[in-house]
C-alpha cells in the first residue's frame, strides 16, 4: 500500500516537472515534507542552482516551533523563504508542489509565502 502511494506521487511529480521550470527572474519554489520536518527551496533550472532555501530544521525556527512538521511550521517556513527571496529582489515564483496534494502543510506554506509578498 505505501509503495503504491510513493509510485503515484512519483508519477505526479514527473508530470509536474515536465510543465514547471524555474528561471532566474521567476524561480521554481519546490517543497519536500517528511514526517518530522518541512523544507522549501527556490531553484533556477536554467543554471541548476538553488537561489534560497528554508526549513523547519533551522535554529531560529526550531526555537519558536513546538513541532517541525505541522501547519504552524509550514507557515513559518513559507514566511522565511519569502523574506529571503525578497532580499534578493525576487517577488514572483513558480510553485512546484512536488507531487504532494495541495492541502494541509503544502497549502499553509504556499498561503504564508503569498501573504509575505510572493506572487505565484
Amino acid at each position: 500500500m505505501a509503495n503504491d502511494i510513493q509510485i503515484r506521487r512519483d508519477k505526479t511529480k514527473a508530470r509536474i516537472r515536465g510543465r514547471v521550470s524555474g528561471t532566474p527572474e521567476r524561480p521554481r519554489l519546490t517543497i519536500y515534507k517528511s514526517l518530522k520536518r518541512i523544507y522549501v527551496q527556490a531553484v533556477d533550472d536554467t543554471k541548476g542552482i538553488t537561489l534560497a532555501s528554508a526549513s523547519s530544521l533551522e535554529k531560529d525556527l526550531r526555537a519558536s516551533l513546538k513541532n517541525g512538521a505541522n501547519i504552524e511550521a509550514a507557515k513559518a517556513v513559507g514566511a522565511s523563504i519569502a523574506a529571503r527571496l525578497k532580499e534578493k529582489g525576487i517577488t514572483a515564483v513558480v510553485f512546484d508542489r512536488n507531487g504532494y496534494v495541495y492541502h494541509g502543510r503544502v497549502k499553509a506554506l504556499a498561503d504564508s509565502a503569498r501573504e509575505a509578498g510572493l506572487q505565484f
